[in-house]
């Protein structure tokens, strides 16, 4: 099978088939013994541009490059780049992209991503642009569930908490869709809802369901995608207090789930998953942000020789 993309900007770029063979191939990569991974990206450079904070999957990226034989350059702070002097962004991604094969992009800005792929000569990877789209979070959340439940078609799956603001339930909305009989299940506060945009465009495909009572759907559901309430995301910070702890996991959900129920977040977490569920099998969220290593080896190796 061949890949489509010669960049990674928006899960709606993505055909099922692309989806399988990134799912393969971080398969792969998990059994791969350390030496033959070691030589992937030889003589390969990537740029980490971090525009917007991070932990997860800028270390993740990171760490899968160094991984493969790679080298890094960027930063973490913007600060510490000429945006501070007012350089554009479409003249940053020119002048980097003729020092680096890949380019890994986190902004603020929705659809900067998209702006970057349009001026750059080598591949972009969009590591989160705004409150718009997060594809690699996505297809290591798609891997998660894979591996766990061994399939994702069929499957009755609830989106809690920022719904509007959350970039990872609107990628992994879009993804869902590919994956016939998938039930959504999107429970939120009414000014947290899922953008309608994003439930129209999906309606047909998947059958979905909106609710503020988590406890409506709870015993049906076999996954529940848990998200931070995003105070960086609010304009008005009274509106953010008001609803900051709107939903709270412990322990107690467990007593109306089935046993198979299992919980995944996309981290950082504040309070909304208590720490006396880590230890549960419920608990899923750990080993997804562990799975984001091999599927970001695949995406990284898939495009390591691309030419725009």
């Amino acid at each position: 099978m061949e890949f489509s993309l010669t960049d990674i900007i928006s899960i709606c770029d993505f055909s099922k088939k692309d989806i399988d063979i990134v799912l393969e191939k971080a398969a792969e990569f998990e059994k791969m013994p350390v030496e033959k991974k070691a030589g992937i990206l030889n003589g390969k450079i990537v740029a980490s541009l971090f525009f917007e904070p991070s932990t997860r999957t800028r270390l993740s990226f990171e760490t899968a490059i160094q991984n493969l034989g790679g080298k890094v350059i960027g930063f973490a702070d913007p600060a510490a780049s000429s945006t501070s002097k007012g350089e554009t962004l479409s003249d940053s991604i020119k002048i980097i992209s003729g020092y680096a094969d890949i380019i890994v992009m986190r902004h603020f800005i929705e659809g900067s991503a998209r702006r970057a792929s349009e001026v750059s000569k080598k591949p972009i990877i969009n590591a989160g642009d705004g409150a718009n789209q997060h594809p690699t979070q996505t297809l290591l959340d798609l891997y998660t569930i894979k591996k766990e439940f061994g399939k994702i078609s069929g499957l009755k799956i609830g989106l809690l908490g920022d719904l509007k603001y959350g970039r990872t339930v609107h990628s992994l909305m879009y993804a869902l869709a590919h994956y016939p009989n998938t039930e959504v299940f999107c429970i939120s506060p009414e000014s947290l809802r899922m953008q309608q945009e994003i439930i129209q465009d999906n309606s047909e495909k998947l059958k979905i369901f909106e609710t503020r009572d988590l406890q409506e759907f709870l015993p049906e559901l076999d996954l529940l995608y848990a998200t931070r309430i995003q105070k960086e995301r609010f304009a008005d910070e009274f509106e953010y207090e008001q609803i900051k702890n709107v939903f709270i996991l412990d322990k107690k959900i467990l007593e109306k789930t089935k046993k198979s129920f299992r919980i995944m977040h996309p981290l950082p977490r504040v309070n909304e998953i208590k720490p006396e569920l880590d230890s549960t099998s419920a608990a899923l969220y750990f080993e997804q942000a562990k799975n984001g290593l091999p599927v970001r080896k695949a995406i990284l190796s898939i495009l390591k020789d691309v030419e725009k």
